[in-house]
């Protein structure tokens, strides 16, 4: 088994490790897709499973899945809450490195324990993981395309469809024109948005934003004015919607801020800094703007993401724009370099050249 292997800031290598033992369900692929994230190691690659530990009942060798970062185990609280996606035992965490089940890694190399990561363990031809943390999907959906739905685009996608739910004819701002903010304009234009604003300080992404429903943009830098006063100038008071897409705190405020009173939602994307502190006066929420965060969309990774595989099939949904890049699994280290200078957006990895 191939896998990619390497430390933080340096290039990566791919070396032949081993399985240790299997004892849930392993799968094989021909597709990855490369996330514009910190950690590299993530999510978002299709799989076909090629086998199914013991108590297994809801998967079999040949189908087709998603491997997702967070996962969704039926039975807890927030699996059972229609309003929450956190699942108790299987929601996002970057420390474990091992499967649940026993504490231990499915992989070494010279004996040595290779640690799992996000649950997902996906630059690698053969992968182990937790049930919970796959969706089943249409075998006819092509691996291709859907692989990239495994973490950033169904986050920007969700975040408007699901938790902003703008109105038909609404004025939507997005910050932050990177994939999950264009995944976020995109779900801002399937929901009938009259305007879809993007604020974001490169203006080399306006252009490319167009393409997904962008009709005017704000560069930050290009005034004077704080960001939200020249957004509330634009739109008579303020938007009806904004998702923030950033993780930058100040953008944070201002995605906040520049909705209108009395029904604006602003829904917060973006991973902030630990030492972030939100600070805003207390009268713009009282005067009835309406502050949301999610998570991964606040899609249920095995209940809620085969539908939107669906919506893709069904012509709702466009994601070829969102890939930009196709590399074999060998010239992985480009897919990091493109990633870095921020020239993609999505870049498949073909798992078998």
């Amino acid at each position: 088994m191939l896998r990619l292997h390497g430390r933080r800031g340096s290039h990566c290598q791919l070396r032949r490790l081993r399985f240790i033992h299997l004892k849930r369900w392993k799968s094989g692929s021909r597709f990855n897709s490369l996330l514009y994230a910190i950690l590299t190691f993530s999510s978002g690659k299709p799989r076909v499973v090629e086998s199914v530990g013991e108590g297994v009942r809801d998967l079999k060798p040949g189908d087709h899945v998603l491997p997702i970062f967070t996962g969704e185990c039926g039975e807890c609280r927030h699996c059972k809450s229609e309003e929450s996606n956190m699942c108790e035992l299987l929601r996002i965490n970057t420390d474990r490195g091992v499967m649940i089940a026993d504490g231990k890694s499915r992989f070494s190399i010279k004996g040595q324990p290779v640690y799992h990561f996000l649950g997902t363990s996906t630059f690698s031809e053969y992968t182990v993981v937790h049930t919970g943390c796959v969706a089943k999907i249409n075998p006819r959906a092509p691996l291709d395309k859907v692989c990239i739905l495994s973490c950033g685009i169904s986050t920007g996608f969700g975040a408007v469809v699901n938790v902003a739910k703008p109105p038909r004819g609404s004025t939507v701002a997005v910050f932050g024109l990177g994939a999950v903010g264009l995944a976020a304009a995109e779900g801002a234009r399937v929901s009938g948005a009259s305007r879809i604003i993007g604020i974001d300080i490169n203006p080399n992404r306006f252009e490319t934003a167009r393409k997904f429903g962008v009709t005017e943009f704000v560069n930050p830098k290009d005034s004077n004015k704080p960001v939200q006063q020249v957004l509330a100038e634009m739109t008579n008071g303020g938007v009806d919607r904004s998702i923030e897409c950033t993780g930058n705190i100040q953008a944070m405020i201002s995605a906040f801020e520049c909705v209108h009173d009395g029904w604006g939602v602003a829904v917060l994307v973006g991973v902030p800094s630990k030492e972030a502190v939100f600070q805003t006066n207390p009268m713009n929420i009282l005067n009835e703007r309406t502050l949301k965060g999610t998570f991964y969309g606040n899609y249920k990774p095995r209940s809620d993401i085969p539908s939107v595989v669906e919506k893709y099939m069904n012509k709702e949904l466009e994601l070829e724009k969102f890939i930009t890049h196709e590399i074999p699994f060998s010239d992985i280290n480009k897919a990091f370099d493109y990633m870095e200078k921020g020239e993609s957006l999505r870049c498949i990895i073909r798992m078998g050249a």
